[in-house]
């Protein structure tokens, strides 16, 4: 049985290590030029973050109250190659590129209709919200993260 924090269920969603979030590109997301301004695929990829956690069972808000852990940004780099337009629709695909036992690094990439528009790499930190210090993960929640690696579906 999962411990606190982690629901237990069917992995929905996954496919090949992968979580696909579709997004469509909205009025709000483009700028002057009619493009998706670069900061909004920082929320496209935030969502497929927590989609794909979501999808392993791991909601924020109970990794929270139950566990006193949550995750943070510590770097990211990302390569805009080509531009999202008003009304596109929208693949943020996210899967674990590595699972250490305090941070992970996520592979991210946005795609319309299998053309890649954005390449990103983002690592992630477990910390207690408490103390604002670094913590690891429970043992239970790495095998989980782990596994989702090795047999995503």
């Amino acid at each position: 049985m999962p411990g606190p924090g982690v629901c237990p269920g069917k992995i929905p969603a996954m496919t090949a290590f992968r979580h696909v979030l579709p997004v469509r590109v909205y009025y709000e997301d483009t700028d002057a030029a009619g493009v998706v301004y670069y900061a909004n695929y920082l929320r496209y990829l935030e969502r497929g973050r927590t989609d794909w956690l979501r999808a392993l069972g791991m909601e924020h808000t109970a990794l929270l109250r139950e566990r006193g852990l949550a995750f943070v940004v510590r770097s990211l780099s990302a390569e805009y190659l080509k531009p999202a337009r008003l009304d596109d629709q929208l693949q943020v695909l996210t899967w674990a590129d590595s699972v250490g036992r305090a941070q992970m690094v996520f592979a991210q990439r946005v795609e319309r209709e299998g053309e890649l528009l954005l390449d990103a790499r983002v690592k992630a930190a477990c910390f207690d919200p408490a103390t604002g210090k670094p913590t690891g993960l429970p043992a239970d929640l790495l095998q989980t993260l782990r596994t989702s690696m090795e047999n995503p579906a």
